[in-house]
């Protein structure tokens, strides 16, 4: 019974020290909220940054990499195998078409295409000869045809006797079928020997023919290699500036292998990329503004590549202005891709209080004081930033982050 009761005694303690300890938490709570509705936090006027919320245009878009590279570069490569033999020009020179850039030793290539020279030389002999043994043969069986004509005429007449002599009871028919017979054989001889020249006539076209195409083949094997031997020459086809050149003197170079690089440099255009997962937002003829040191050049997108690499899609944009100062071969751009573009909206300058949703807390700067205020965001772009709601034109917006007061309605500004 005892036991019973000190039992009950303990639990009575344990529920009144549990209900002591509630109390005081909500008792503390209680202070720092009341402290927080009294005590309002406070920020430097140095530390922040605001502007003026204003009417105007903004354009929407969408960031991507860039590159400006010459709106021109030809490649020259090396047209046969051959070996550096001196070079000309230096990188960073101007040159005008028809300059030659560097020189290569032909003389491997130049006996290939002297051996080509009398293979061709063979080809044409080796025709005549087919044609004069073609004509011969041609010949022969013309004068076999004419010889067969003179037998056949002459059993005509063999014929023509047995007949007569057959009637004048000289004869006999035995004799008249026997000529009979020699004639018929003859003729078939004359039109088998016949048959045999129109197939030769035209087995003679089909040979020489055949001969005539190896030739013609062969020409313009050795044409083609003269004009690879007149390449070889590697000479400017039109005005620029020689930004690349092999100088290996002696190094040996296959066909095809790259030798120099000719550039116009008086105009530019950008090579962008973007991810694939943007893609759909991509199109030619979209504008594009292209930031160089904080500076914008105007432009649009001319064209998409059609693959797509390691998840990116590459495009290029034609600049307005092509020639500007501010381009330079191989340098690193920012490309603006315009989506959308709006007139006549409330815009303030993008900054670290943005974070991206179209609802959003920010401050207002009002009578020294920061006034929380949430406002709905639309189009966006670098620079600005479009306020559907929350904030008419004149006030004063602040842009750099004051998320670390979220919670504070009010922040005061010191001076």
């Amino acid at each position: 019974m005892d036991k019973s009761i000190e039992e009950e005694v303990s639990v009575r303690k344990k529920k009144k020290r549990t209900l002591i300890i509630a109390v005081i938490v909500l008792v503390i709570i209680g202070a720092v909220l009341a402290m927080r509705a009294y005590i309002k936090p406070s920020v430097s006027k140095a530390e922040i940054t605001s502007a003026i919320a204003e009417t105007g245009s903004i354009e929407n878009t969408i960031n991507a990499n860039g590159e400006v590279l010459p709106e021109f570069e030809e490649i020259l490569t090396s047209p046969i195998n051959a070996a550096v033999r001196n070079v000309l020009m230096d990188a960073g020179t101007k040159v005008k078409a028809g300059q030659s850039i560097l020189t290569l030793d032909k003389s491997a290539a130049q006996t290939e295409f002297d051996k080509l020279s009398f293979q061709i030389e063979s080809k044409e002999n080796e025709i005549r000869k087919l044609k004069l043994d073609l004509e011969k043969s041609f010949y022969d069986i013309k004068s076999n045809n004419s010889i067969k004509q003179l037998r056949i005429s002459n059993f005509k007449d063999a014929v023509s006797s047995a007949q007569r002599l057959f009637k004048a009871g000289g004869g006999t028919k035995e004799d008249i079928e026997q000529a009979e017979l020699n004639l018929k054989v003859a003729e078939l001889e004359k039109q088998q020997l016949e048959n045999e020249i129109r197939s030769k006539q035209q087995t003679m076209k089909i040979e020489i023919r055949e001969a005539e195409i190896a030739l013609a083949i062969q020409r313009n094997d050795q044409l083609a290699f003269k004009r690879k031997l007149d390449l070889a020459n590697v000479i400017a086809t039109r005005d620029g500036v020689v930004t690349w050149v092999n100088k290996n003197i002696g190094a040996s170079i296959k066909e095809g292998e790259s030798l120099a690089r000719i550039a116009n440099l008086s105009s530019y255009k950008v090579a962008g990329s973007i991810s694939d997962t943007q893609l759909d937002q991509l199109r030619n003829g979209m504008p594009a503004i292209v930031r160089i040191n904080e500076q914008q050049l105007r432009g649009t997108v001319v064209s998409i590549s059609p693959a797509v690499s390691n998840s990116i899609v590459s495009f290029e944009v034609q600049l307005d202005e092509k020639n500007s100062k501010l381009l330079r071969p191989n340098l690193k751009a920012d490309v603006f891709l315009i989506t959308d573009t709006r007139s006549k909206v409330l815009r303030v300058p993008n900054g670290p209080a943005f974070k991206g949703s179209n609802l959003q807390q920010i401050f207002v700067l009002k009578a020294g004081k920061a006034v929380r205020r949430e406002v709905k965001t639309g189009l966006s772009n670098f620079d600005y930033i479009e306020i559907v709601s929350g904030i008419k034109a004149g006030e004063q917006v602040i842009t750099s982050d004051l998320s670390k007061y979220e919670y504070a309605k009010e922040i005061v500004i010191e001076d």
